[in-house]
């Protein structure tokens, strides 16, 4: 039977957190949700943990854009939906995905909370639900979701090191508006933590605005790294 819903997850040496992401997920699979980890070339034993909690495993060349467009590609519903692996939907995200679509949108996102100690991750997460449903513009950590002839419309993610979501939101924005769904997914905040909160923040403020200037992801990939 061909899956309501194809949920892909791109990772990379996860291998202390996937089987509790793809664990949070087997009620979905019941209600015909396909799952899909496309694996970016981990050195641990990711993809083997993995295997038992999902209908597929991608062997993908490395980059978060490419590994996602390789999980479409074996992917078998209409609708997809872009997780990453250290991130948790709410219960029912997948009903609420098929709604929204049903109601006329192409894709759309969920609203987003950090998960971590530091008290302005509450503040980063509520300034990056506003900002996307003032701008029409979803990052991957909100979980976006379309279907599968918007995706195949606008290309699939665009093969770039940096700012893949920004660019395949601006692409898609052209077929319509995205659902905002208020309901929330969980992700974890350790690249701020790791960082530094207001280290990450200052970061991620300059990028976008090298990059709506017009530098290329290449060289603003080298600048986040």
């Amino acid at each position: 039977m061909k899956p309501v819903l194809s949920i892909v997850i791109p990772a990379l040496n996860e291998a202390a957190g996937i089987e509790a992401t793809l664990q949070a997920l087997q009620p979905l699979r019941l209600r015909g949700v396909e799952l899909v980890l496309a694996d970016g070339g981990s050195s641990d034993a990711t993809p083997t943990l993995a295997q038992p909690w999902v209908d597929a495993v991608v062997d993908a060349p490395r980059g978060r854009a490419l590994q996602m467009n390789a999980g479409a590609a074996r992917a078998r519903a209409d609708v997809l939906l872009f997780l990453h692996a250290d991130t948790r939907l709410p219960p029912l995200g997948d009903l609420l995905v098929l709604q929204a679509l049903a109601g006329g949108a192409c894709w759309g996102r969920f609203d987003v909370r950090i998960e971590g100690r530091p008290w302005m991750l509450r503040v980063v997460a509520g300034l990056m639900n506003l900002r996307s449903r003032a701008s029409g513009i979803a990052t991957g950590d909100q979980a976006i979701f379309v279907t599968r002839e918007a995706f195949e419309r606008v290309g699939g993610f665009p093969v770039q090191p940096l700012m893949e979501d920004i660019e395949i939101s601006r692409r898609l924005k052209r077929l319509g508006r995205p659902a905002c769904l208020g309901a929330r997914v969980c992700t974890s905040g350790r690249r701020w933590e790791q960082r530094g909160v207001w280290r990450t923040i200052l970061l991620m403020w300059r990028l976008r605005w090298r990059y709506w200037r017009g530098e290329s992801a290449a060289r603003l990939a080298q600048a986040y790294r």
